[in-house]
């Protein structure tokens, strides 16, 4: 999946997020603590809003052109650079992004998103290490706002390379920042149902499902409750999942009795 595929909401507002999916956060708007912002600032900023806008429309091409005009309105602004990082890496231009992440973090290190945004590029090129890093980085800014996202990509990552206790870690700090983040709850619950604790990974599952229902989750949530032995419960979520989800992968398998 692209970068761009893992924006789940509109890029100016907190995404709820997908049941396994990893977090970009490409733009927001800067509040300005110095009276009026001067012009060239101002037009870059403007320039960066469209440029995200036009990104998650899939308007990839229009949104490099207004991310170029924003760097040329400021060159010092760095959000443009994080945002045409990400454009250059949903295009495959690998070298150009990384390039545009290193000049977002020399213009500004402590640069959550762009810290985020660059681990998250990083671990899907397998490079988790470095990827962790960043979000490390992301987290140590006192000022982020969304922390709860890069714990779970940092979480995603260290799962991807095996370090099971260390990505339950990074799940169970998210959940101390957002109690209802549906990504952690989740790959929690899906870490404790590989381990056959199934008790405990229900208390995770079924949250996940009531907050946000997916085919992933209810699928997780089914199995479980056939290893619990509640059928009842097995059958509604059978029910949720054929009505919600009766194309999905995991509908099919539920049809062909394929539980594992």
């Amino acid at each position: 999946m692209s970068v761009r595929g893992y924006l789940c909401a509109a890029l100016l507002a907190l995404a709820a997020g997908c049941a396994t999916e990893q977090q970009t956060s490409a733009y927001k708007p800067e509040a300005s603590t110095m009276g009026e912002e001067p012009e060239a600032r101002n037009r870059a900023r403007i320039h960066t809003e469209l440029a995200s806008g036009y990104f998650e429309l899939g308007n990839l091409g229009v949104a490099l052109e207004e991310a170029n005009e924003a760097m040329r309105a400021d060159p010092t602004y760095g959000p443009a650079y994080n945002v045409s990082a990400l454009i250059h890496a949903d295009l495959k231009e690998d070298r150009l992004a990384e390039q545009q992440f290193e000049r977002a973090l020399r213009l500004n290190p402590v640069d959550s998103d762009a810290n985020n945004n660059y681990g998250l590029y990083l671990c899907q090129r397998k490079r988790e290490e470095d990827g962790i890093r960043h979000f490390l980085a992301a987290l140590r800014n006192p000022l982020y706002q969304t922390p709860e996202r890069s714990y779970v990509n940092a979480g995603l990552c260290s799962r991807r390379r095996g370090d099971l206790a260390g990505a339950q870690e990074y799940f169970e700090r998210a959940l101390k920042v957002r109690p209802d983040q549906p990504q952690a709850l989740y790959q929690l619950g899906d870490i404790l149902y590989a381990r056959g604790d199934y008790a405990q990974a229900r208390s995770y599952v079924s949250r996940a499902s009531r907050v946000l229902p997916s085919p992933e989750t209810l699928w997780l949530a089914l199995r479980l409750e056939r290893k619990l032995g509640d059928r009842n419960a097995e059958a509604s979520y059978a029910a949720q999942l054929r009505r919600g989800y009766p194309e999905s992968r995991e509908a099919r398998a539920l049809a062909a009795g394929q539980f594992e």
